[in-house]
């Protein structure tokens, strides 16, 4: 089950994280905390008093309400959930992953922050997936495409699975969060998502890996890897080892547009590959003499 106080302490721990000590709550997040806390008591939550309105803290997600999900039974659970309410419906992992999406389109928690655009981009491939890879956000080709890391970043992404042995349809991708993040004289130009826009698309990505059970999770990217484990640290200090996410094991990488930005030295190119190849003895893929000895230098 995700408890309400789940999402609230992976939030305020990212916040904590970027060296936030005070976080701004309007009157009706008082409320809500003041619910949780009577709960967990076994006592009654307060009637509701009306008060001023407050003007709401620009990095503070509202607070997201999430309902015992069906992730560990087999009978079908409801489908249509309050806009604040995550609940995980449906038989199988494909049925459970659509009810996540179609909850993720009108999601109030999202919305609320007024910093994202309109279309959805939710995940793409194989429920049944070993590996999961997560990005930061959706971007401007992702939109137009209508799937994660499509445009010039997917191509790049399409080239690592294909060196594997590997294809999109054989794993599962995803984001952190499922829209574009907004910014000013936008056009092509895409932001990082912050760490309220993580904080209310996170309790997705939690439910879709507790759905998919996958072997590994690759985080691509430092905001995937602060957005799963909490870690602000560089890509360079993170990657090259294993972590792990409520026994799930997490490989940290490089995002592939990083290989664009670098020009795609060699060095580059082998760190992601050396990850790579760490993955796949992970999951007992086998490793040929060749892809062995991918973008090492020449001698």
């Amino acid at each position: 089950m995700i408890r309400p106080v789940d999402a609230l302490l992976e939030f305020l721990q990212a916040e904590q994280a970027r060296g936030v000590t005070h976080v701004h709550l309007d009157e009706a997040a008082r409320v809500s905390l003041r619910e949780i806390f009577l709960r967990s008591k076994g006592g009654q939550a307060p009637p509701q008093r009306q008060s001023p309105p407050e003007p709401p803290a620009a990095s503070l997600a509202p607070p997201t309400k999430l309902a015992e999900d069906s992730l560990d039974h087999e009978e079908d659970a409801p489908v249509v959930a309050a806009a604040t309410e995550l609940v995980v419906g449906g038989g199988t992992r494909a049925e459970k992953l659509e009810s996540l999406k179609r909850q993720a389109k009108n999601w109030a928690p999202g919305k609320a922050l007024g910093s994202l655009l309109d279309v959805m981009v939710f995940s793409e491939g194989n429920p049944d997936a070993r590996i999961m890879l997560v990005g930061d956000a959706a971007r401007h080709h992702d939109v137009r495409e209508g799937k994660p890391f499509a445009g010039p970043a997917g191509q790049k992404l399409n080239d690592i699975l294909k060196a594997m042995g590997l294809t999109r349809e054989e794993v599962y991708i995803s984001n952190l969060v499922k829209f574009r993040p907004s910014a000013p004289r936008q056009s092509t130009n895409d932001r990082m998502p912050n760490a309220g826009e993580i904080a209310a698309f996170l309790p997705f990505l939690r439910a879709e890996i507790r759905i998919i059970r996958p072997t590994c999770v690759i985080a691509l990217g430092e905001k995937a890897a602060e957005g799963l484990l909490g870690l602000t640290d560089s890509v360079a200090n993170l990657r090259g080892q294993w972590h792990e996410l409520e026994g799930t094991a997490v490989r940290v990488t490089y995002h592939p547009s990083h290989l664009m930005q670098s020009g795609g030295d060699q060095q580059t190119k082998r760190q992601i590959w050396e990850d790579m190849l760490a993955v796949m003895e992970k999951i007992d893929l086998p490793i040929s003499p060749k892809q062995q000895g991918y973008f090492l230098p020449k001698v």
